[in-house]
């Protein structure tokens, strides 16, 4: 095994977002320097990070630059080009494996790689023609979703194919050359594991949490998750499998549907700290950002203990309203709300601009408190 990447030492991190920011504030804590690689300048990662690099992934010369400056190179989302990371593992240690962003990079991907391992996903097929398109949507019925291949988060690149839908006029939007088509799930719950393997292949699961969206974007995360013990385990097992499978080494995130009829099926995976993850922050022993940190650079695994009942909602650039600050000062008067900024200069509808946390001895009363918590920003 490789010799553990000892504090004092430097992190690069690819992708300068709110994730990165919250990783390079958990390596301070440890005493690590972190080198940022952005195309994008005033990222919310290097505002605090030693160093901000703002060159495209196109440019290999200042990523060789930039990966022969730091320890190790892990990445904060999966949108990067995996042809300029094969020169980089020369250089430095990649962590998770370019192999499995690669994976998780595409729909198809990923649910190949899931269903060629016996994993539970949702009946889908993938089409490359309107052909295939209208008898995909034949076999699995209306209603049913088609969704890109590559690129998609928070419902981008999705079209709902209902009753009346007019398939031609549905395809013609796609305009991509293939697709996938999925069943519709009637759902009982959506929930997601969050899942941390080290060099020496030990993992551990972060508490299932489950997660509420809005308009496609998550809103909601509830821990621990209000759902039967049965559910909670299998969720927890099959993440624990695919994280052995891919050989990980570092943190991922899988989300599931839960089923009427019981079902645990797989939606998406991100070889990265989640969005549903944030509440570990406050509420866990090691927070998401420290567990990854730990996984890259080789250090023991902290424990992943629920410190108490938490509940996580999304701040979107929509509480903003018409330029307004929000109240932080009530917000922050509520018991046991802890209030995370991301440091974006410009709030935008949709644009996920911070979250908070609170932490109650239960979760009803938690929810009261988020409940306080709405009204003061929505009033």
């Amino acid at each position: 095994m490789s010799h553990p990447i000892l504090p004092g030492k430097t992190i690069g991190i690819l992708g300068g977002g709110q994730l990165g920011r919250m990783l390079t504030l958990s390596a301070r804590k440890l005493g690590y320097r972190v080198h940022i690689y952005e195309p994008t300048p005033e990222a919310p990662a290097g505002q605090v990070a030693d160093l901000e690099v703002n060159r495209p992934y196109s440019d290999a010369a200042a990523l060789a630059d930039f990966a022969r400056g730091v320890d190790v190179l892990t990445y904060e989302f999966e949108n990067i080009p995996t042809t300029v990371l094969e020169p980089l593992e020369a250089l430095v240690p990649l962590r998770p494996s370019r192999h499995i962003l690669h994976t998780a990079q595409s729909r198809r991907r990923e649910k190949e790689f899931l269903s060629a391992h016996g994993f539970p996903v949702v009946p889908h097929a993938i089409v490359e023609s309107e052909v295939a398109f209208v008898a995909a949507v034949a076999k699995l019925g209306r209603p049913s979703v088609l969704k890109t291949v590559d690129f998609g988060y928070d419902g981008k690149g999705q079209q709902a194919i209902k009753a009346e839908s007019d398939l031609a006029a549905v395809w013609k939007a796609h305009d991509c050359p293939s697709g996938i088509v999925e069943a519709w799930i009637e759902c009982e719950a959506e929930l997601s594991v969050l899942v941390a393997r080290g060099l020496d292949g030990k993992a551990k699961t972060f508490p299932v949490s489950r997660n509420d969206h809005r308009h496609h974007i998550l809103d909601l995360c509830i821990v621990p998750a209000p759902l039967p013990t049965p559910v909670i385990e299998e969720a927890r097992r099959i993440a624990l499998a695919i994280a052995e499978q891919f050989e990980l080494v570092g943190l991922l995130a899988v989300e599931f549907f839960l089923t009427r009829d019981g079902r645990v099926l797989v939606n998406e995976m991100a070889p990265r700290p989640h969005n549903s993850g944030h509440y570990s922050f406050d509420a866990c022993i090691t927070g998401q950002f420290e567990q990854q940190l730990r996984a890259v650079c080789g250090l023991p695994l902290g424990e992943t203990d629920l410190l108490s009942p938490v509940v996580m909602r999304n701040l979107l650039g929509d509480v903003w309203k018409d330029g307004k600050e929000p109240a932080w000062d009530r917000l922050l008067a509520l018991p046991g709300l802890r209030l995370h900024l991301y440091g974006k200069t410009e709030a935008r509808p949709g644009r996920k601009m911070g979250h908070y946390c609170v932490l109650a001895p239960t979760v009803e009363m938690a929810l009261q408190v988020d409940a306080e918590a709405q009204k003061i920003l929505h009033s």
